[in-house]
């Protein structure tokens, strides 16, 4: 696991111009399609959901990064008006996340 604290601007352009999945069903589902290029998970969240969706990326050779904010930041990051404790990036769209968690 990747942990990032500035990719913020990141998930917001991927989520605004790109293809993602928020919620833990959406996510698990995106993996288990191969659709997922890379998960966000909030940092302070519910273990065994996290380590849940830890384990099916880790599966599926997905690069899973930890937000260091909690679910209630990463929604706002996100644009929404809900807590948002997993992301999956399907496409990143004008966002460069994938080239930034790569580094």
């Amino acid at each position: 696991m990747v942990f990032m604290a500035d990719i913020t601007n990141d998930i917001r352009l991927a989520v605004e111009s790109g293809k993602t999945a928020l919620g833990r069903r959406s996510v698990t589902k995106s993996i288990r399609s191969n659709q997922s290029k890379l998960v966000v998970v909030a940092s302070i969240n519910n273990k065994e959901n996290a380590l849940d969706i830890e384990h099916i990326a880790s599966l599926a050779n997905i690069k899973v990064v930890k937000f260091e904010g909690n679910a209630v930041e990463l929604g706002a990051v996100c644009g929404k008006p809900f807590s948002v404790a997993f992301i999956s990036v399907i496409e990143p769209g004008n966002s460069k996340i994938l080239e930034s968690v790569n580094k």
